[in-house]
């Protein structure tokens, strides 16, 4: 790990103005990731700026609009198991828990969840052409072991996955991320935050340089009567998913009134198509409406060499949500499967 300065800022604007005067300043508040990144050499920073006793940022509290503000300095931990995410927002809470483990969860911080970076192998590869890492230098994962990468928006300079479980969930119930920087505070839709590759892989998102994000909003509704989040992966605990479905129903009777299914483990962002939920709305609660619901959200999907099968995964999986969303008690330990 390359030296860097330790710095404690006393609130979001010093810690902006920190950022903003020196480029290689780097912030730290859990630091599950970016620690990792500098170990890795991945990264690299002169100064890494505190940002955990600000004072401010850690509170979960309700909105004036009816909705739930959640802190980006609020631990995940902190987030999952809080009352108001529990009772309305339990699609949240399930998508928290299913990440990483017990301890990185009690120090990951809400804020940086949405930040952290691929788990694409040969993005940790120092040695390896990597888009991400090094722009113009060539993607490794095309030609090589693609198993875990994505089938949708890739582009032919990246085809890495979004890792976060947590950002599967704010983007089915259609968050919105605040930030600050030094043009002033902004909102961004979830569904606007993060980006896909394109010709610049290695922007992960849509903040601006010196932003740091203060915390995010839920809208009011949060589909806590018929909800489900499955998460297909290689081992039963601290993995990241090969597809993972985050979905949440409103229903009048059998028939939907509304819905949303978000995608991770097939895209460079968390993968939600409008036009998919829409077509669900007036249909009946049935298998069938959610295969085809899945064929809308998995148009234009490719596959590479090793990952062919996260195609027929992801379809299988949204449906089998869908059904386990009409039940959540479906969900608990020692539950029979509903399909």
């Amino acid at each position: 790990m390359n030296n860097f300065d330790y710095q404690r800022a006393g609130s979001f604007d010093e810690a902006i103005r920190q950022i903003t005067a020196k480029n290689d300043t780097k912030v730290v508040a859990g630091g599950t990731n970016i620690l990792d990144l500098l170990k890795y050499f991945l990264t690299s920073a002169d100064r890494l700026i505190d940002i955990n006793h600000t004072g401010n940022h850690h509170d979960i509290r309700e909105t004036e609009s009816g909705g739930l503000h959640l802190g980006a300095l609020a631990t995940n931990a902190e987030t999952a198991y809080h009352p108001l995410v529990e009772s309305r927002y339990p699609l949240l809470a399930q998508s928290i828990l299913a990440g990483a483990s017990a301890q990185i969860r009690n120090m990951a911080t809400n804020g940086g969840n949405l930040l952290q970076r691929t788990r694409c192998y040969y993005f940790y590869d120092a040695s390896s052409p990597c888009n991400k890492r090094e722009p113009g230098s060539g993607c490794s994962a095309i030609p090589g072991y693609n198993r875990i990468m994505a089938i949708l928006g890739t582009s032919e300079h990246c085809i890495a996955v979004y890792p976060s479980d947590m950002s599967v969930g704010l983007a089915a119930l259609g968050a919105v991320v605040n930030v600050r920087g030094p043009q002033g505070d902004r909102s961004i839709p979830f569904s606007e935050f993060h980006r896909l590759p394109g010709e610049t892989p290695h922007l992960d998102n849509n903040l601006q340089h010196g932003e740091l994000i203060t915390g995010i909003d839920l809208p009011q509704k949060g589909f806590a009567e018929n909800y489900s989040y499955l998460k297909l992966r290689d081992r039963n605990s601290y993995a990241f998913a090969l597809i993972s479905v985050a979905t949440g129903l409103e229903l009048d009777g059998d028939i939907i009134k509304d819905a949303r299914i978000a995608l991770g483990g097939v895209a460079h962002k968390p993968w939600r198509i409008p036009e998919a939920e829409q077509f669900l709305t007036g249909k009946p609660a049935v298998r069938e409406s959610f295969a085809a619901c899945a064929d809308i959200v998995l148009q234009g999907a490719v596959p590479y060499k090793y990952n062919s099968f996260k195609i027929e995964m992801a379809k299988r999986a949204i449906i089998r949500n869908g059904m386990m969303a009409l039940d959540p008690s479906s969900q608990l330990p020692g539950a029979q499967p509903s399909v």
